[in-house]
């Protein structure tokens, strides 16, 4: 009777080279790194279409750093040599895309402006908690979104001490410290949404340095699915909104806003191409519970936007984020 060879057995007289497989997986662990490297630092190139996967990459580009690091650890338990040269691609690329962000950033000079930016959510149980903690952060300015009745009223009792000068306009506002003049609504409603939606405001704020043309905006939500990113609302009214502060007459410009976006997402080109944002910091904001992104931004032209860091929970899904804005 004739034996069966076990499943995965070696047969009789086939030769044995040590390290093969080893080798094998370490090729395997550098053509990943190669190819993390490679979207990593050319994100530009990964088509938008279908499904928007381009910016649903970008969207999450900086947690390219957590697959380098699980790479290094498969590298070293199967010590590959070829896996190990192959991972400098990827650690060298983070690092010079992402690297200055973990600096602590200059100390603020004379002329500044430190502003807070933060969704409250409509669903905030505590709005008069979350506006004290706001004002605790002493800051300058404050941009706020998703403002609805009965809350309103709550948010502007509580920060009325503090901030004199505010302008609400739709479910967006701002609160500062300094007098405000030119208020009024910029449209940014995409074409599919229904009358009734405003998310957008624009103000002057008369600082001690000069007047700065503030703007506060809430664009559109996006969502994951199968398909991809949903995310043509949100570009649409970005492009509007970029319009409008490409046309600002005032100088210096400070965004404030809920972007629904992160800086390194081509949706938001129309804005980041125009304005700078922050030279330091992750500040990741959404949401509360595990921060992924920094969505709530704070962009400027005409002045340097510093460290930019996430102040404690509040009641909503999002952290406040607070920075100083440095006027030229």
């Amino acid at each position: 009777m004739t034996e069966r060879a076990e499943p995965g057995a070696v047969a009789a007289g086939t030769p044995v080279v040590p390290g093969v497989g080893k080798r094998r997986r370490g090729w395997v662990i550098a053509g990943v790194a190669v190819v993390l490297g490679g979207v990593l630092g050319f994100h530009r190139l990964v088509p938008n279409w279908p499904g928007r996967m381009g910016s649903l990459v970008e969207s999450f580009l900086p947690w390219g750093g957590a697959l380098v690091v699980v790479l290094l650890v498969v590298a070293l338990v199967r010590r590959s040599a070829v896996a190990l040269v192959a991972l400098l691609l990827p650690v060298g690329v983070w690092v010079d895309t992402f690297g200055g962000l973990l600096l602590p950033g200059e100390e603020g000079g004379g002329r500044e402006l430190v502003v807070v930016q933060h969704n409250v959510s409509d669903e905030n149980r505590d709005p008069a908690g979350t506006a004290r903690a706001l004002v605790d952060s002493g800051a300058d300015l404050v941009a706020l979104e998703e403002l609805v009745d009965p809350q309103v009223a709550a948010y502007e009792k509580a920060l009325a001490a503090a901030y004199p000068h505010h302008v609400v306009r739709g479910t967006v506002g701002l609160w500062s410290k300094h007098p405000l003049s030119g208020e009024q609504v910029v449209d940014i409603k995409p074409r599919s949404i229904e009358e009734g939606w405003s998310r957008g405001l624009r103000a002057v704020v008369r600082s001690p340095y000069g007047d700065v043309a503030a703007y506060v905006a809430h664009l559109p939500s996006v969502r994951v699915g199968v398909g991809g990113l949903a995310s043509q609302r949100r570009d649409e009214s970005a492009v509007l909104l970029g319009r409008a502060i490409a046309d600002e007459s005032v100088e210096p410009v400070i965004l404030l806003g809920d972007l629904n976006g992160v800086v390194e997402d081509r949706g938001l080109r129309p804005l980041i191409s125009q304005l700078a944002f922050a030279e330091s910091g992750f500040a990741f904001s959404f949401p509360a519970s595990f921060p992924l992104a920094r969505i709530d931004q704070v962009m400027a032209r005409s002045a340097a936007v510093g460290h930019i860091r996430t102040l404690p929970a509040t009641g909503s899904d999002h952290l406040p984020v607070v920075a100083r804005v440095t006027l030229e």
